[in-house]
């Protein structure tokens, strides 16, 4: 499978911004680097790789809160990249449906959040 060039980091990552495909809601934002993006195009679900851990992950491999590509696209500078998805569970780690939980006022004050969580996250990364 041939790739388009796009403008990785010094690291060799780009930003993976990931969307809900049917409600358009931004879920989270990721890295990924060639081999990542390359098994998820071919797996047809969302591989990243984490600069924390420094290792590839499937998202979901723990949780079972996949993401399945519907479609894709770069930016006009193909420094970034664009997924939607079909989101299975909550995309962040913290329990809610979104990463993006936390709103602000244009001051910067954090507002009250309204969102419910889907899940537990201490059960659902629970040693097993």
């Amino acid at each position: 499978m041939t790739l388009p060039k796009f403008k990785y980091t010094a690291d060799g990552l780009i930003p993976a911004i990931v969307q809900d495909a049917r409600s358009r809601r931004v879920l989270m934002m990721a890295w990924m680097n060639e081999p990542s993006l390359r098994q998820t195009l071919q797996s047809g679900l969302m591989h990243y790789w984490s600069r924390s851990r420094q290792k590839y992950w499937l998202k979901g491999e723990t949780s079972g809160h996949t993401q399945k590509v519907v479609r894709w696209a770069a930016d006009c500078d193909a420094d970034t990249l664009l997924f939607e998805v079909e989101q299975t569970g909550g995309a962040c780690h913290t329990g809610y449906e979104s990463c993006f939980f936390q709103t602000f006022t244009p001051e910067g004050t954090p507002l009250e959040i309204v969102e419910e969580k889907l899940f537990e996250p201490e059960k659902t990364y629970a040693p097993k």
